[in-house]
């Protein structure tokens, strides 16, 4: 009896992950768009801005591909009037867009899906990371989870435990962006260590947008920084030792000419690039991109492999 209960506890298990994992390859998936190719295509853009404003800065689908936040701002470098955004698949159809909170931003995922990380306004001194939490109505209202007197740019955890944010550590002002690197942040109960990822992938302008894989096995930045923050994207690979592969670029589909690029993010599957490109706030929008075949082809060409 306890092995026909076990199985059908398994058999019920593997049900939902399979079902979970299923939806990806649904018609209905990433809100039900077209999927692209190696060219990047505008995602959604009736749908995420039915109104007002402007979708960009980094998104987030939720690990069942049933959920999507994102960001809904006035303007590029004003906070005032953001809004977080989002849409839910109800096993009919997606319902949305709806607005989750404002005056936050960079809606990140904890690695379990049990929290949601945000950017949100700072007293001017301080970089602030705040945090809500799931309850049985949707998400607490955010609280500030960490606070510190250095940068706390696109802030990601991954599963070691280890953070990864743009941020010039204790060096130089918190307004100085010029002074921002790639780095990791850990948190113990008596420390917080801020360390940047080194030269091969930082240089002397801004480095602060990126995305790192859970496990740690790449990051996609935005490199090659003009003085108006206009740049291309590029890949890095973290070797057996730690350390990082030499950025590699995107290629010319996605990296099209002079445009701000930021806000890189992969879909929970693997499968797309999701960021935001823009000459100007008229033409700035969320883009999608095939990704798993290109990031294949750029592993080998780093690591031979």
């Amino acid at each position: 009896m306890r092995s026909l209960i076990f199985m059908l506890v398994l058999c019920c298990f593997y049900s939902s992950v399979s079902a979970q994992s299923n939806f990806f390859n649904s018609k209905k998936a990433y809100l039900g768009q077209r999927r692209p190719n190696d060219t990047p295509r505008v995602f959604a853009p009736q749908m995420l801005v039915p109104d007002s404003g402007i979708a960009m800065g980094r998104s987030a689908f939720s690990a069942d591909g049933k959920e999507f936040y994102y960001g809904n701002s006035m303007h590029w470098f004003n906070s005032k009037g953001s809004r977080l955004r989002y849409f839910k698949y109800d096993g009919d159809r997606w319902r949305g867009p709806f607005v989750l909170n404002y005056d936050y931003f960079t809606p990140t995922f904890s690695i379990n899906g049990k929290s949601m990380y945000f950017a949100g306004r700072g007293d001017g001194k301080h970089s602030y990371v705040f945090i809500s939490h799931r309850n049985k109505t949707g998400w607490t209202n955010p609280v500030v989870f960490l606070a510190k007197n250095y940068g706390l740019y696109e802030f990601m955890p991954t599963n070691s435990g280890t953070f990864y944010v743009g941020s010039n550590a204790n060096a130089g002002n918190v307004k100085d962006y010029s002074t921002y690197d790639f780095c990791t942040l850990t948190i113990s109960k008596t420390d917080t260590v801020i360390k940047s990822l080194g030269p091969v992938i930082n240089t002397p302008a801004f480095d602060g947008d990126f995305y790192v894989a859970p496990d740690e096995s790449y990051m996609i930045i935005s490199y090659k920084e003009k003085p108006d923050y206009e740049c291309e994207l590029g890949i890095t690979f973290r070797k057996s030792d730690h350390s990082w592969t030499t950025p590699l670029n995107l290629g010319p589909l996605i990296n099209d000419g002079d445009a701000h690029r930021w806000g890189e993010y992969v879909t929970p599957d693997g499968k797309y690039l999701i960021y935001t490109k823009g000459t100007s706030e008229k033409d700035c929008h969320l883009y999608w991109v095939r990704f798993d075949g290109l990031k294949a082809k750029l592993r080998k060409e780093a690591l031979g492999r």
